[in-house]
C-alpha cells in the first residue's frame, strides 16, 4: 500500500498559493468541527505525510503519533514537530499498535490510495478507544473533473485513486461495528481557481450534512473493547527491536487463537 501524494502526501506545496492555503484552512475547519480534539488525548494520524495535520492536533494539546510508508515524509515531519511526536514507518492495513491504544485515530486523504480500504478502517477501529475521523475526496462533489480534484488535494495525476461517497464510508464502518452514530459534512464547493480571487461564496454553504463538497469528513464513536497485553509485556522485559517485533506477533497470535 502506498500513501504518497505529491510531496509525500502533504499539502505543504499547495499552502504556498492563496487557493491552496484557503482550501487547507477549510479542511482544518471541518476536521476540528467534527472531531473536536481535546488537550491530553492520544491521537494517531494514519498516513501522516510531512505532519501538517499532526501539527494542527499538536497545537490543540494532543499527544500525537503519526505513521506513513514514506521515510522522507517522516523526516520532514520530525523537523516540523520536533521531539514531541512519535513518528513511525508502517501501513494502514497493518498498524503496529495495541488494541484501543489511542483516544482518536484520523485518516485524511489516505483511503484513496489503499489496496484494501475496508481493512484499513478495521485497523483504525482496532487501535482506537474513543472516536475516528476519516477525511476523503468526495465523488459526489460538483467541483469538476477527477483530474481537477486530484490537483486540488495534491494527488499525483498519474495515481489511480479511489473516490468515495459519505454513504460508502458509512457502509464500510457499519460492516465492522454495526451502525455507529456518524457525524459528517463537507467543504470546498468551488473549483480551486476561484479561491485565488473570491472566497466569500464558499462561506455561504453549510458544512454539516452537505453531500456536495470536494473534501468530506465522517466521524464516529468507538466503544472501548479490550486492550492487548503486548505493550506491558514489551515494557516489562525491555526487549530490543527485533525481539519486540517477535513478541508483538506472538501476543497477537495468542489472542487470535483465544477468540476462535
Amino acid at each position: 500500500m502506498v500513501f504518497q501524494q505529491n510531496d509525500s502526501g502533504t499539502p505543504d506545496k499547495r499552502l504556498k498559493s492563496a487557493a491552496g492555503s484557503y482550501i487547507f484552512s477549510r479542511q482544518k475547519e471541518l476536521i476540528l468541527d467534527l472531531l473536536a480534539p481535546h488537550a491530553g488525548e492520544r491521537l494517531l494520524d494514519v498516513g501522516c505525510g510531512t505532519g501538517s495535520y499532526l501539527k494542527l492536533f499538536k497545537e490543540k494539546g494532543c499527544a500525537v503519533t503519526g505513521i506513513d510508508t514514506a521515510a522522507a515524509a517522516l523526516d520532514i515531519a520530525r523537523e516540523k514537530l520536533g521531539r514531541n511526536a512519535d513518528l513511525q514507518l508502517g501501513e494502514a492495513e497493518d498498524l503496529p499498535f495495541s488494541d484501543n491504544e489511542f483516544d482518536v485515530v484520523t485518516m485524511i486523504n489516505v483511503l484513496e490510495l489503499t489496496h484494501n480500504p475496508q481493512k484499513a478502517i478495521a485497523e483504525a477501529i482496532r487501535v482506537c478507544r474513543n472516536r475516528i475521523f476519516i477525511g476523503f475526496v468526495n465523488k459526489n462533489s460538483f467541483v469538476g473533473t477527477r483530474r481537477q480534484m486530484k490537483e486540488m488535494f495534491g494527488f499525483s495525476l498519474a495515481a489511480d485513486i479511489r473516490f468515495f461517497s459519505v454513504g460508502e464510508l458509512k457502509n464500510m464502518a457499519e460492516k465492522i461495528i454495526g451502525a455507529p452514530a456518524i457525524k459528517w459534512g463537507s467543504v470546498i464547493y468551488l473549483p480551486a481557481v476561484v479561491y485565488d480571487f473570491f472566497t466569500e461564496l464558499e462561506e455561504v454553504f453549510p458544512m454539516a450534512k452537505n453531500p456536495f463538497g470536494a473534501f468530506a469528513g465522517v466521524t464516529f464513536p468507538i466503544k472501548y473493547t479490550y486492550r492487548t497485553a503486548e505493550n506491558p509485556l514489551l515494557e516489562s522485559f525491555k526487549l530490543g527491536d527485533k525481539s519486540a517485533a517477535a513478541a508483538t506477533e506472538a501476543v497477537r497470535g495468542i489472542l487470535n487463537g483465544a477468540e476462535k
